[in-house]
């Protein structure tokens, strides 16, 4: 199996330690923007355990996205259904709720921040995949 370039392989293995640190950060209750996108949110704590436990599945699939090239389309995928997952979340009736009239700004940031990384990371593999063929 070929693996990616240095460029790609070195942004998977970022992503590697940034849902490391964001399951640490959750399964320690530490709400800091960034590692905890719901950062002023109600906090449960046996739901934030159950993420970071996710989390571990994320870093696990781009530590191989980043050994191996034909990984890299389900890393993408994974990370493009957290962008939907985050959005259609950042819409809901239920976040407002718990909000109780607080924007939703910060949390459209890390979403937008999110999708940028996909994007970056998408348009990396498909350069690499073309120039291979």
């Amino acid at each position: 199996m070929n693996p990616p370039s240095s460029l790609l392989r070195i942004l998977l293995l970022i992503c590697v330690a940034f849902f490391l640190c964001m399951g640490l950060a959750h399964f320690s209750g530490l709400k800091w923007p960034v590692l905890f996108v719901y950062f002023d949110t109600p906090y449960y704590a046996y739901q934030d355990k159950i993420i970071s436990f996710t989390l571990i599945t994320y870093a696990s699939l781009f530590f191989a996205a980043s050994r191996h090239l034909i990984v890299v389309p389900y890393a993408l995928i994974s990370i493009w259904g957290t962008v939907l997952g985050l959005s259609a979340v950042n819409l809901s009736s239920a976040l407002r709720t718990v909000l109780e009239n607080q924007g939703t700004l910060p949390y459209w940031l890390q979403t937008v921040s999110f999708a940028a990384l996909a994007a970056v990371l998408t348009l990396l593999y498909l350069r690499e995949k073309e120039t291979a063929a």
